[in-house]
């Protein structure tokens, strides 16, 4: 059961800080333990997808700004994307009939943990 009393602040933003580096670790906080653990398997699921894909993990280049933007929403994915990181995956494969796919899903599935956080942070102060 969710709660609806509010959060107090040093919590909201460690809570916020939690959910983006583990997919789903908000809701959880929060007390909706399976919807945390479906976020969290289903956004570390894509991610690991994207990778499968020979997606590439965009580097922090901002003289192309697409590529720059494309950088933020990967590391949205928090962890995961540290970890692919430190074993070096994530370089894609260009020649990959599956690159621009794979590219799709690292993205998204970043973006898409940040509006989770965004979800754990409207549910911790009360608005839902």
């Amino acid at each position: 059961m969710a709660r609806t009393a509010t959060i107090p602040t040093g919590q909201v933003m460690m809570l916020c800080a939690a959910a983006w580096a583990v997919p789903g670790a908000g809701h959880v906080w929060l007390g909706q333990r399976a919807k945390g653990t479906i976020f969290l398997v289903v956004l570390t699921l894509m991610f690991a997808v994207g990778l499968l894909a020979q997606g590439r993990i965009a580097p922090f280049d901002f003289s192309e700004p697409l590529v720059g933007l494309a950088a933020f929403a990967d590391l949205g994915i928090g962890v995961p994307y540290f970890v692919a990181k430190l074993f070096s995956w994530g370089a894609g494969d260009v020649r990959a009939v599956s690159y621009e796919y794979g590219n799709a899903f690292l993205i998204v599935a970043g973006l898409l943990n940040l509006l989770v956080v965004i979800d754990a942070y409207d549910i911790a102060l009360g608005r839902k």
